[in-house]
């Protein structure tokens, strides 16, 4: 099944690199559509996952082992090496031998004797040279992390300009680690303690999250397979994720507004600490989202929650000012604190992307805090790193909205072990993915004044 399962990898791998296609959407659609066994779910997403991780460092040692570029038309045995050598270098499952003699297989399969005749004396001379030799020609400085950490050499030199090279390096190496599985109970409908028993007698082993209340880790077996799940009594959702609703703290018979809704994770979890009662406004671009939103809420058993398609930066064409509790922006972002669950972004964004992100997350959060009732709340959050779309955008917002201010009562709604990485005197925070072996995640909440201040023209 190994070999079937390196084949599986490669072709994922391969519709990745050639249609510039999401990781993860590829990786969830070649397990349903494969039929792969649960125990083999776990080995097939970390070589692929790993193998896209670690890519500018394979590719680092592939130029030095390949004496001449592969052929155009032969593409495809560049990405059948990296994920032997990703399995080679960083995984200790399955002996060297049996993942060249597999790869020369599968080459000989898909091409022909001359190309397993290529990948065999290329793995094999991995295998026997290592690669000392070739990590002494990897350069010094933001080069060298660049390599060691593999990510591209602007982004590292970003985050170490943005929060010194310890905390660029201690996230950057979080970011190779694989992502914990992590759940949001259903409060509506059991308990964590229900919960955890019940996916025992399942077979699949999880515990008490870190973050939240609600939050779950699954530490072995697969949770989508399970009737706890089918009977929606779990989100998946990272817990870092699962603060913002607690930062919005809406109370049963509020109107609530979730302004970049998709694909739910934070609609749902808002209704469920509503009691399903008072009503969710969820928006989001795209119709195929909404039906997502839809899915989810139908799931779990919610009532309350209207999803549409709009564009949030048009609210105001649709939704009278000043006419929600609470409103939330998540907004769309580089998403450069889920690259363990995306590991393809941090090769597909560029610089110029976090600017033209700025400028939309801007247009967003002001046309959604038009929305918001005197006294009620409007929190920011992303699942980026990056200060230009994070802190400077909610430095920006209160800058330009005079009748806004911090949400007084941030501190107070996070758990004890986070309150130590707020700063005194702001209401945002910027969890790290290598602080609480989590995503990392921005959230800045502020509060619209009962009197005073006016918007700047």
């Amino acid at each position: 099944m190994e070999n079937n399962i390196r084949a599986i990898a490669l072709d994922v791998l391969i519709k990745i690199e050639q249609n510039q296609a999401y990781s993860n959407l590829q990786l969830n659609q070649a397990l349903q559509k494969a039929n792969v066994k649960d125990i083999d779910k776990g080995l097939l997403t970390s070589i692929v996952y790993g193998t896209i991780q670690r890519k500018n460092t394979i590719d680092f040692y592939l130029d030095q082992l390949l004496n001449k570029p592969i052929k155009k038309k032969d593409r495809w045995v560049l990405s059948l090496l990296r994920l032997s050598i990703f399995q080679m270098l960083y995984m200790d499952r399955v002996p060297d031998h049996a993942i060249i003699h597999e790869a020369a297989e599968i080459a000989k399969q898909r091409g022909h004797q001359g190309l397993a005749g290529l990948v065999n004396g290329i793995l094999r001379k991995l295998q026997r040279e290592g690669t000392a030799e070739m990590d002494k020609k990897a350069g010094a400085g933001s080069e060298k992390s660049a390599l060691t950490y593999s990510m591209p050499q602007w982004l590292f030199e970003r985050w170490s300009s943005q929060f010194g090279n310890e905390d660029a390096e201690k996230m950057a190496e979080s970011n190779l680690l694989p992502s914990p599985v992590t759940a949001r109970v259903n409060t509506m409908l059991t308990t964590r303690d229900e919960v955890l028993q019940k996916l025992k007698e399942e077979g699949v082993s999880a515990e008490e999250g870190e973050l939240s209340p609600e939050g779950i880790i699954i530490k072995d077996g697969y949770l989508p397979g399970t009737e706890v799940y089918d009977k929606g009594f779990v989100t998946i959702q990272d817990e870092s994720s699962m603060l913002v609703a607690r930062v919005v703290a809406p109370l049963p018979g509020e109107t609530i507004l979730d302004a970049c809704a998709a694909p739910g994770g934070k609609s749902t979890h808002m209704s469920e600490m509503m009691n399903g009662n008072g009503k969710v406004v969820s928006l989001d671009l795209h119709a195929h989202k909404i039906k997502l939103i839809n899915k989810q809420a139908e799931r779990l058993g919610l009532k309350n929650i209207e999803a549409s398609v709009l564009d949030a930066r048009n609210a105001g064409e649709k939704f009278d000012a000043a006419s929600f509790d609470r409103v939330l922006v998540d907004a769309p972002c580089s998403g450069f604190g889920v690259i363990r669950k995306k590991p393809d972004l941090k090769w597909s964004k560029t610089e110029e992307d976090v600017l033209k992100l700025a400028s939309i997350q801007k247009d967003i959060l002001e046309s959604a805090s038009q929305m918001v009732k005197a006294g009620g709340t409007l929190v920011y959050s992303t699942c980026t790193v990056d200060q230009e779309e994070n802190s400077e955008i909610a430095e920006w917002f209160l800058q330009n909205h005079p009748e806004f201010e911090w949400d007084s009562d941030f501190s107070e709604k996070m758990p004890e072990n986070v309150k130590t990485f707020i700063i005194e005197g702001r209401s945002d925070l910027q969890i790290m993915p290598h602080y609480f072996n989590s995503d990392g995640f921005y959230i800045a909440a502020f509060r619209k004044k009962t009197t005073g201040g006016e918007k700047h023209a």
